[in-house]
């Protein structure tokens, strides 16, 4: 269809009801509320998150359900700006929204998370969503995405570092504030930290962004402007459209 926006919530009705029965893809953005310093927005990465929704829906012909905006953080609570849901109520959230599209005739959901401390929650509300309503549910790591894409170019994904300043400013380069960039902690510890709850095989716990960044946070978004943005979060986009629409064919063939 012909939609002057993906955004479900912006949309009518009939819209919406005529877009699901022509395609029943939703895509659904999580990210959080919390810190990301003096420079960027404490809503950083669900801003992010749904631009790369938005994008993506506009190539996959879908729509994008609204974003809970609080995520689960606690690691950042020791700092204002953040709030944060516990993990069985943010699943919760998570299953009730995307339960009621199904309602509507949704059968293919697409997950897109830009917060890390998301996952764990994202893993069990992907599969009761599955089990219950039999979605065929894709989750995308959009943060890893954005790692893997343009880390080399970058300097690695770091909290409020360049990847989500650009992040920021592809869709609302107004709430960057680049002039007030300061105190940023060391980025060697800070990615080696990182570095450690990101391998497949070990996960050492970390309950304090500060253990990560004694500041809060690390990285150097000075080189982020909004070109560069918008062509990192097409890039992201035309990547996981291409992968998942391959995911959702093979998850048609195997899941009847």
């Amino acid at each position: 269809m012909n939609l002057e926006t993906r955004l479900f919530a912006e949309l009518t009705q009939p819209e919406i009801k005529e877009q699901l029965q022509v395609n029943p893809l939703v895509l659904f953005p999580t990210g959080s509320v919390e810190q990301h310093s003096a420079h960027l927005p404490a809503n950083t990465d669900t801003i992010a998150a749904t631009t790369v929704c938005e994008l993506v829906a506009k190539k996959m012909d879908g729509l994008v359900l609204p974003a809970p905006s609080v995520g689960v953080t606690p690691m950042h609570m020791p700092y204002e700006a953040t709030v944060t849901l516990k993990p069985e109520t943010f699943q919760q959230v998570i299953i009730e929204i995307c339960e009621s599209a199904a309602k509507h005739g949704a059968k293919n959901l697409m997950i897109v998370n830009w917060h890390e401390g998301n996952i764990a929650s994202l893993s069990i509300a992907a599969e009761e969503l599955h089990r219950r309503v039999g979605y065929r549910v894709v989750v995308v790591q959009a943060c890893y995405v954005a790692e893997e894409l343009w880390g080399h170019n970058c300097g690695g994904l770091t909290h409020a570092g360049e990847i989500e300043a650009l992040a920021v400013m592809a869709s609302r380069p107004d709430l960057v504030h680049l002039d007030r960039v300061t105190g940023g902690s060391d980025k060697a510890k800070g990615q080696h930290m990182d570095k450690l709850r990101r391998t497949r095989a070990f996960q050492p716990v970390l309950t304090d962004i500060r253990d990560i960044a004694p500041s809060g946070w690390y990285g150097n978004p000075l080189p982020a402007n909004e070109t560069r943005g918008k062509a990192m979060m097409d890039e992201i986009a035309d990547y996981i459209a291409k992968e998942t629409t391959q995911l959702f064919e093979q998850l048609t063939a195997v899941l009847k």
